[in-house]
């Protein structure tokens, strides 16, 4: 299953996408955390001090050919752009901390989360691309990912409306909005929902650094059914936003059931591969059209694979 959060600067999405990471691991769940924000803190929010792991992002060539595998359908790394759907002969990927690409990339937290980092805004980049070109690798990562029953990856956005720049806003089985109980909160909320109208996106909201009882009234008279849960005030995030390392475990009651909430919409979420891949192509042909094959020099479409789809080996029958 696949969750991304989302909510404008300040909300608390990173704090709240790296607790539930953590969440998942002590729930003994197999997790993987990406770190998909130009600013990139989610692996100091993990608690991860550390060297930064190597970044997708400015690793492309490599990750795009890896990823190509022996595809007949695209001839060189350098035809990929960052909404190619594979096809046959494509690499797929699993969550095996043993795989080749998570060996190159992954770090991993004190209490074992594993996570990617996209890389960040540099020097270089200023003036000359988007951030996207970097998040593109994760959109990469992601279609060519084959996640199991049980198996999870978190990824914490870009802030407000900056995620509809590319299809990487699709790629999830639930979009958590981390909401303060705040009217620029909410309006952040209703211009996600409207641009996200029409894509298959499930939207719930978590509201974060609720003081009261009426602050959470407040925010679901607002968002309605959309609200999952909320966070109150919590004296061990602000702890762990200083350095402190505690387990999950000793988050405050009120706040672990917020999180039991927002698993419990994750999981019942159900994936449609056929549907996941169509919109995956969709997004292909429509950014092949709008520039990349000016940019590539050659027809993107012909990339398409009309009968594949991919899906988990669930069973040795299949």
């Amino acid at each position: 299953m696949r969750i991304a959060f989302v909510g404008k600067g300040g909300s608390g999405k990173t704090t709240s996408a790296a607790v539930f990471a953590r969440y998942l691991a002590a729930l003994g769940r197999p997790v993987l955390a990406i770190d998909a924000d130009i600013n990139q803190h989610l692996g100091q929010a993990l608690g991860h001090d550390g060297r930064a792991p190597r970044a997708l992002g400015t690793d492309l060539p490599w990750l795009k050919d890896h990823l190509r595998g022996a595809n007949p359908l695209i001839a060189s790394a350098d035809q990929m752009i960052k909404t190619t759907p594979p096809g046959p002969g494509s690499r797929m990927l699993d969550l095996d901390p043993s795989g080749e690409l998570l060996t190159r990339y992954a770090a991993t937290s004190p209490d074992g989360v594993r996570y990617l980092v996209t890389g960040e805004f540099d020097e270089a980049d200023i003036g000359v691309s988007c951030y996207h070109s970097k998040t593109g690798a994760v959109e990469l990562y992601l279609n060519h990912l084959l996640d199991g029953p049980g198996e999870y990856v978190v990824v914490d956005m870009t802030a407000g409306a900056d995620a509809f720049a590319s299809g990487l806003f699709t790629r999830f089985d639930l979009t958590v909005l981390v909401s303060e109980p705040t009217r620029r909160g909410v309006g952040v909320f209703r211009q996600y929902a409207e641009h996200a109208d029409g894509h298959g996106v499930a939207l719930r909201v978590l509201g974060n650094k609720i003081a009261d009882d009426a602050d959470a009234a407040w925010l679901h008279e607002q968002v309605g059914d959309a609200l999952v849960g909320c966070v109150g005030q919590s004296a061990w995030v602000r702890a762990a936003e200083r350095g402190a390392v505690a387990r999950v475990t000793d988050l405050e009651p009120a706040n672990v059931a917020a999180f039991d909430s927002v698993l419990a919409a994750l999981d019942a979420r159900e994936r449609d591969w056929a549907a996941y891949h169509r919109g995956t192509v969709a997004f292909h042909l429509r950014n092949a059209e709008a520039w990349g094959n000016r940019a590539v020099g050659t027809d993107l479409a012909a990339q398409v694979a009309p009968d594949f789809v991919p899906a988990p080996v669930t069973s040795p029958t299949h």
